[in-house]
């Protein structure tokens, strides 16, 4: 026997019952018609709609530092001989030179004459440096000047029309907002990563041994070939400068701040390099005896021991012995090798200071004036 419903389902020539859901909408499997009965596609959001709000900022920024990102080609000098049964030259013993790719990274303009900041590790070495513009133009550039001391180098390309990029501040970072990195990771430029501010004031050490300061930690993906490029903030300003990845680990990145790629930079367009202070001493850190540390009232338990000391040095002129224990600087606290790095600034250069040692057991002051660092 067949139910009411079903009759009246029949006896309404088959229409839909309004409680059904699919009386709600149109067929999704069917075309929306247009007046002339043609099929029309289903009306969709504009692509902005889709972007949420961090997508958007994300996008912004991009568009604001991109022109402003370049790549580096770097070239080195190889000499080169013929085997002795003829043919094409090969690297190894003295002959002929000629210049090979030895890498590639990453860099930005940062002011409208085309200057650029890039590390460096990127240019050091280099015979010849080749920069490729956003705007897909290929200039010869000049090395102005490197410090291998906080990893940073400036070089220049002539030309017009450069857009440069925007520096921020180191003082309005903070832990956790929002950071984009642009760079050419293996060669593939204008790669975005995103990620946070993971932690400020982190050190890093340079490949010429000292420590840099004031190094941002981040997650946004970085690769060999990022080095140099810009780390902005989500207005699109630079709050640093990417130089290093922690390869066996995952999200570990750093960038130099800012407020120090600015001092270096301009020092750099001035002199082509950093002075720093030079005492010539080789030391290593070794723990103080506990009776030592009371006794002379010292804020640290251990202290630089003095190894080596380099002839006709501010060192050997001051009277400092081998096995002495450097403590302190100008009443400066010293710890070990590090804490002296960062007192042996270019303003201690031809600055008479007086450096605290340990010898025996009598604590002993000596004058000293450093001087200048040689150069790289």
């Amino acid at each position: 026997m067949v139910s009411d419903k079903s009759g009246a389902a029949a006896a309404r020539g088959g229409m839909i019952d309004e409680a059904s859901p699919v009386a709600d909408g149109p067929d999704p499997g069917s075309a929306d018609l247009g007046r002339d009965g043609s099929s029309r596609a289903p009306s969709r959001p504009a692509d902005d709609a889709l972007l949420d709000e961090y997508s958007r900022t994300v996008v912004r920024a991009v568009e604001l530092i991109s022109p402003s990102v370049v790549n580096i080609d770097v070239y080195k000098k190889v000499r080169l001989r013929r085997p002795a049964s003829g043919g094409a030259p090969a690297p190894g013993t003295p002959g002929d030179e000629s210049e090979v790719r030895a890498g590639t990274g990453s860099g930005f303009i940062f002011t409208p004459d085309g200057f650029i900041l890039t590390n460096s590790h990127v240019v050091s070495g280099a015979a010849r440096v080749d920069v490729t513009l956003n705007d897909g133009r290929r200039l010869a550039a000049q090395i102005v000047g490197l410090d291998p001391n906080t990893d940073l180098a400036v070089v220049r390309v002539n030309g017009a029309g450069f857009q440069a990029a925007r520096l921020g501040e180191s003082r309005s970072v903070r832990p956790g907002q929002v950071v984009i990195a642009i760079g050419n990771p293996y060669g593939f430029q204008c790669t975005v990563t995103t990620g946070v501010v993971s932690a400020l004031g982190r050190s890093l050490r340079a490949g010429s041994g000292r420590l840099i300061d004031n190094v941002i930690q981040t997650d946004a993906a970085l690769n060999p070939g990022n080095s140099g490029g810009p780390l902005v903030n989500s207005a699109g300003e630079v709050i640093g400068v990417n130089t290093a990845v922690i390869l066996p680990a995952q999200g570990i990145c750093f960038a130099i701040a800012i407020d120090t790629v600015k001092f270096v930079a301009g020092r750099l367009i001035k002199d082509g390099t950093i002075k720093s202070a030079f005492i010539g001493v080789a030391g290593q850190n070794v723990p103080l005896h506990r009776r030592l540390v009371r006794y002379h009232g010292l804020p640290n338990d251990s202290a630089i021991l003095v190894a080596a000391i380099e002839d006709k040095s501010p060192a050997q002129r001051a009277g400092l012995l081998e096995g002495d224990l450097i403590v302190a600087y100008d009443a400066q606290p010293v710890g070990g090798i590090d804490d002296l790095h960062r007192i042996l600034t270019d303003a201690r250069v031809g600055a008479r200071s007086t450096l605290t040692v340990l010898r025996g057991t009598a604590k002993l002051d000596l004058a000293i004036v450093p001087g200048e660092s040689p150069r790289p």
